[in-house]
């Protein structure tokens, strides 16, 4: 039990964690965007891909860029932060994730899709997120090598794509995390 006054942390205490954090975080995190249209959910998944560390975005089919002001009055200037690829179409995108070194992961509702949970997600890997009214298209589904979803037990059907980018991307940087948690006692 703690015998101090709890506060937030100063701005330079932040940065000591989470270099703390960068230490213990070795795999390489990567997303593909398959026509993700609205400037909110690209600026969003953008600002939450830096914060994960993720190197890089493939922006496939129509997906808004970032430089659209309305995708940058989102992300905050984080666009500057991941290496990001414009314009080429979803399976060109899946092959040069793939070249890359990365194991393509889909994240879609599909008859042999892994529940998140269950997906092995502590390596490299690059995932795919789909447009806000159709998911990822089938040709994309039959390029990647995993599909999972994200497990949901209310009265809903599906995530907002930057939600769900944002549950994925922390639950792959959980599961590196727990295999060999960075000693936090010196922070």
């Amino acid at each position: 039990m703690s015998t101090g006054t709890r506060r937030q942390l100063r701005p330079t205490d932040v940065k000591r964690l989470n270099r703390t954090w960068r230490r213990g975080t070795e795999n390489r995190l990567s997303l593909i965007l398959e026509s993700v249209t609205g400037p909110f959910n690209v600026g969003s998944i953008f600002r939450t891909a830096a914060a994960f560390g993720a190197d890089q975005l493939w922006l496939a089919g129509n997906t808004t860029p970032p430089t659209n002001p309305k995708v940058g009055k989102t992300a905050l200037g984080t666009d500057r932060l991941v290496t990001w690829h414009e314009g080429m179409p979803p399976a060109e995108a899946v092959r040069a994730a793939k070249e890359d070194g990365y194991t393509v992961i889909a994240v879609e509702l599909t008859g042999d899709a892994v529940p998140l949970h269950r997906a092995r997600l502590d390596r490299d890997v690059c995932l795919v997120l789909g447009s806000e009214d159709h998911g990822c298209s089938p040709a994309v589904l039959e390029a990647v090598d995993e599909v999972v979803y994200i497990p949901q037990v209310g009265r809903v059907g599906s995530f907002n794509v930057g939600i769900a980018g944002a549950i994925v991307l922390a639950e792959a940087r959980r599961q590196e995390w727990a295999a060999s948690e960075p000693d936090l006692s010196s922070s």
